[in-house]
């Protein structure tokens, strides 16, 4: 059973200790979105409590929130599934990206906290071993996650963290869905280190023309893949 920590989670700020509900929500966020939880399969509350080491309640929270966030799909009389992958949406999603992900570089530029440039630093190093084999597609794939959160939490824009959060989620199940028809996943997660290089020296220009290349480049992936 993969019991949920009681410490600090990602993303909580200063050892900032979070809610069961909360940390419910992030570990089966990021099984919907690693497609742990494939497309279309059911959720079972009693089975996600049991698995996570939880009451129901907290999980009950949490579906709620990933139904907002499309992961999740309820149905009248038939219940609740994970959404299904279309990649019809491909376009909308990456629609919005490009104009917001080019911002929150931009804005991580200029706001980054001591802190903030002390996490992106460690992801650069840690993007270093991208190519040593250190890391299965999957693990680049959680990577990736990593340096976009970090980038988003960095622009210290909650609004735009939230719905690019949410975004690049959806980006991601994509991406899964096609990561084995892939032939450079080291590199296009490679990609993120000019782009943190830029945020920690402070160079805005730079960090969003970085940004908006990223998404334009992990469009044309795709595309490519079909």
């Amino acid at each position: 059973m993969q019991q949920l920590a009681t410490g600090p989670a990602d993303g909580a700020p200063g050892g900032e200790e979070l809610s069961l509900a909360e940390r419910a929500y992030r570990a089966i966020r990021d099984r919907l979105v690693m497609l742990e939880i494939r497309p279309g399969a059911p959720i079972h509350e009693e089975q996600l409590a049991q698995s996570l080491g939880v009451g129901r309640t907290p999980v009950r929270e949490a579906l709620k929130r990933l139904q907002y966030e499309r992961l999740i799909t309820t149905f009248p009389r038939r219940g609740t599934f994970a959404t299904e992958v279309n990649i019809t949406d491909l376009a909308h999603i990456s629609e919005v990206r490009q104009e917001l992900e080019p911002l929150a570089a931009a804005q991580a530029a200029r706001r980054a906290t001591a802190a903030d440039r002390a996490v992106l630093t460690a992801l650069r190093q840690e993007l270093e071993s991208a190519h040593s084999g250190r890391h299965d597609d999957t693990g680049l794939m959680r990577l990736d996650l990593q340096v976009h959160r970090a980038v988003y939490a960095a622009s210290h824009n909650p609004y735009l963290e939230d719905t690019l959060v949410r975004h690049d989620n959806l980006a991601t199940r994509i991406w899964c869905l096609f990561l084995d028809r892939l032939s450079d996943m080291a590199g296009h997660v490679e990609e993120h280190g000019p782009l943190i290089e830029a945020i920690v020296a402070g160079e805005p220009e730079k960090a969003a023309q970085l940004a908006r290349g990223h998404v334009e480049g992990f469009e044309r992936a795709i595309r490519a893949a079909i």
